[in-house]
């Protein structure tokens, strides 16, 4: 009998396959595809304070093995996401995670007082640009990351996830410092910093002109962040970056990963995460593992 379960800081997931925030909307696109019961969690779209129009188009950009995105955390804000889009999630026997994004510390923990425990837990996102402190994101320095952690999970009812940037110079001191503030589990990698030129315009295909990247282009530098934090930290990591297939998944937990996030590529195939699963449980059949913990972290140097 196979076992998939996964507790990720203290949340039981059936199995370890989640959705990346910010490629899933509130999943009623996908639930005409499948039952989003199968799933192990479901990570909403970033959800702000209030309600956010995001960045003027174009904010979408195709690369080779990715897209550039400059969406700007467009979202109808944490009310109506609560009165409208969390009933419709709850419909669903899975999982339910919040995104939170802001501009200050206080907006962050507001919004963590106002999700309470109506959903299952929060995953703090700490690319945002902190305004008090001259526009630097928080999830760059230790400090920051340190002080936001330890704020946020003062005001959290739920496991609190912090998701880590991997546009800083070393992403173990990030790692150890949102875990010595608290949190209960990571989840990296979040999009590279990239940028895209017209040659004919010479203009940036972006009007924000640079955007984050995902996609498969992205997941040898997923796969190496997510290796070198499971190794240094004590709580649960989950992993996401590229992952288009059960192969990528198995590669992520060989890596250390107790979980994985499927983000762009499901705008290429909305069933991924449904074939993910299916190809996971083959893998383990094959390989007679029983759980997730005969292969999780076991890569051999």
């Amino acid at each position: 009998m196979i076992n998939m379960e996964v507790d990720i800081g203290g949340l039981k997931l059936k199995n370890p396959i989640m959705t990346a925030s910010g490629t899933y909307g509130f999943g009623r696109e996908y639930s005409e595809y499948y039952d989003l019961s199968k799933l192990g969690a479901v990570v909403v779209k970033g959800l702000t304070l209030k309600p956010r129009e995001g960045n003027k188009a174009p904010r979408i950009a195709e690369t080779p093995a990715g897209i550039l995105n400059s969406v700007g955390l467009q979202n109808p804000g944490i009310e109506v996401f609560l009165q409208q889009e969390l009933p419709f999630l709850r419909k669903y026997n899975t999982a339910v995670i919040a995104n939170i994004a802001g501009n200050t510390v206080e907006e962050y923990c507001q919004m963590a007082d106002k999700l309470g425990t109506s959903i299952d837990a929060i995953e703090l996102n700490i690319s945002c640009p902190n305004v008090k402190e001259g526009g630097v994101a928080f999830g760059t320095k230790c400090d920051s990351v340190y002080g936001i952690t330890k704020a946020v999970k003062q005001h959290c009812k739920v496991p609190l996830i912090v998701k880590l940037s991997p546009n800083v110079t070393d992403i173990t001191e990030i790692a150890l410092a949102a875990e010595e503030a608290g949190a209960d589990c990571l989840s990296l990698i979040n999009t590279l910093l990239g940028m895209s030129i017209d040659i004919n315009t010479r203009r940036p295909i972006l009007a924000n002109v640079v955007g984050g990247l995902s996609g498969p282009a992205v997941k040898p530098v997923a796969v190496r962040m997510v290796y070198q934090v499971a190794k240094a930290v004590n709580i649960p990591v989950i992993g996401m970056g590229g992952i288009s297939s059960w192969q990528d998944a198995i590669e992520f937990m060989l890596a250390g990963a107790d979980a994985v996030a499927i983000g762009t590529y499901n705008f290429v195939n909305p069933n991924a995460p449904i074939e993910i699963i299916e190809g996971m449980v083959q893998y383990m059949e094959n390989n007679g593992c029983k759980s997730l913990s005969d292969f999780k972290g076991k890569i051999e140097i």
